[in-house]
């Protein structure tokens, strides 16, 4: 039986009530003291039967400090036991305790099981027998500190290990050290996990807008060369959501549930590119860490690595790149080892690559490679015909943001978005809006919420369809221009004096464009 006391925390307290157990003849096998302040006393007394603790009770209730006796189901350590267990059985990944001369204390279930023993055979064990060219010991006294990553090779696996130092008490010196916690991850399944937790930002096509006829043609040669496993070249100035497009293939791909990982080869110093990619070895370089580091084509096994800005990367990135994309195998900085993965390449680029290769700055053969499907994104100038809706769809995103009622755009503010010329296009279309949703304050848009900077202004024709007849192409250039000017002069009376024409000429003009509305 297991009793609780709540008490007073005295000296010698303990004594006076073990004590009438032993006048009955009854052996206390165990005690704890517990409570916040000392003031529990628990007793395991194996032998203790009902009747004698209704005999007892008023004896011990009678000692003085003790304020009440019960019965309870667990020692406090016992509890703490079970829910351990409980926690350690819970997760999926080995988990082990260690003592300072390399023995195994503890280990949870899977750890049992990678190891091949039960869990009550592994106290005692000698981590030397499953992990012969490590010394950990000499490791966690070496570092005193946690260590992230560690790379170990366990029954032909290889794992990652996070190992966690024990101290005794509230000491942190290399001499109180006790042990470690050792969790083992595989390798293999690292980039999966942290794909998961970026996978709700993820959006497939259904999330891309194809309000214009341009970027629904787009989707759609997009959505047949998702499911097609080669490598695939997208195409497109900056802030047009190159790799939005490339995640949605991604995710509309056989390997959509698998990890997808990005890296923007932009501004990347030559080593940093490509130990970020390709990883390195222990101790590669100098201040590398001592258990070596995944790149992001390990951590993408079986997904999706996405290369932006792939025009930048150096000689040198480039001829590891082909070698990766020609039979999937590489090396990390500092290692001779060679690894063989099976990832899906997109890269991204705004520049002219056939231009780089013909001045010697991008490889032609790597190009070839790259360049087997080719998706070319629009820039936002050449989709206007959407912009309406799109505006509307970034409104509605940045009031629910800010917490705010939704404003609406006015015609005027419609005409001014359709009359820029947009240079960081659809991104710079959304931070714009934003601004403008959080400086409205009457519920409506108007042109001077909208904080467009005139620079990068597009040559005279940049943008107009030029397939169509003369009449046509006139038609664009015109409302083009009462689009711009009408934000400034919102009369049909005023703009027709500023262009030096009737007013019913510009009336008419502007109806037959639909912008603002006719005065009288």
């Amino acid at each position: 039986m297991r009793l609780r006391f709540h008490c007073q925390n005295r000296i010698g307290i303990l004594r006076d009530i073990v004590a009438h157990f032993a006048d009955y003849g009854l052996n206390v096998a165990h005690g704890e003291v517990g409570g916040e302040y000392g003031n529990a006393i628990y007793l395991h007394v194996p032998h203790l039967l009902n009747a004698q603790l209704a005999t007892l009770r008023p004896e011990l209730e009678q000692v003085p400090g003790v304020f009440g006796v019960r019965r309870v189901s667990l020692m406090p350590s016992e509890r703490r036991h079970l829910e351990l267990d409980a926690l350690l059985s819970s997760l999926s990944d080995p988990v082990m305790s260690i003592d300072m001369e390399g023995h195994l204390v503890a280990a949870n279930r899977a750890a049992g099981q990678l190891l091949g023993v039960r869990v009550d055979e592994v106290p005692g064990l000698s981590l030397d027998r499953y992990l012969p060219d490590l010394d950990l010991p000499a490791l966690i006294r070496r570092n005193n500190a946690r260590v992230n990553g560690l790379r170990v090779k366990l029954r032909e696996t290889v794992f990652l290990a996070d190992i966690s130092p024990l101290h005794r008490e509230q000491q942190s010196d290399v001499a109180s050290l006790a042990g470690a916690v050792v969790t083992l991850h595989r390798a293999d399944r690292i980039g999966e996990r942290i794909y998961q937790v970026q996978r709700q930002e993820l959006r497939g096509f259904e999330s891309l807008f194809q309000a214009s006829p341009r970027l629904e043609a787009l989707i759609g040669e997009a959505r047949r060369m998702a499911p097609l496993d080669a490598p695939l070249l997208i195409q497109g100035e900056t802030g047009t959501g190159k790799e939005l497009l490339a995640r949605a293939c991604h995710l509309a791909s056989p390997r959509g549930q698998a990890p997808f990982m990005a890296l923007n080869c932009a501004g990347l110093p030559e080593s940093m590119a490509e130990t970020e990619l390709f990883g390195y070895a222990p101790g590669a370089f100098e201040g590398a860490r001592p258990e070596g580091k995944l790149g992001l084509l390990e951590l993408t096994a079986g997904g999706t690595i996405f290369l932006d800005e792939v025009g930048e990367t150096s000689p040198r990135m480039q001829v590891k790149l082909l070698r990766f994309l020609q039979d999937g195998g590489f090396r990390r900085v500092g290692s001779d080892e060679e690894t063989y993965l099976d990832v899906r390449v997109i890269c991204a680029t705004q520049q002219d690559l056939p231009a780089l290769c013909t001045e010697g700055r991008f490889r032609q053969d790597l190009y070839h490679r790259l360049n087997v499907l080719t998706l070319a994104v629009p820039p936002l100038r050449d989709c206007l015909d959407g912009i309406e809706a799109l505006a509307v769809h970034f409104i509605d995103r940045a009031a629910t943001q800010i917490g705010c009622p939704m404003p609406r755009l006015s015609a005027s503010a419609v005409a001014r978005l359709s009359a820029y010329h947009w240079p960081g296009n659809v991104r710079q279309l959304e931070n714009v809006l934003f601004q403008a949703v959080s400086l409205c304050e009457g519920g409506v848009i108007e042109p001077v919420h909208l904080r467009l900077p005139e620079v990068g202004r597009a040559p005279g024709l940049a943008g107009i369809d030029l397939d169509g007849s003369l009449s046509d192409i006139l038609a664009e250039v015109e409302r083009r221009v009462l689009s711009n000017l009408h934000p400034q002069h919102p009369s049909s009376r005023q703009l027709a004096k500023r262009l030096g024409v009737s007013h019913t000429t510009i009336a008419n003009k502007l109806k037959r464009h639909g912008i603002g509305s006719e005065d009288s």
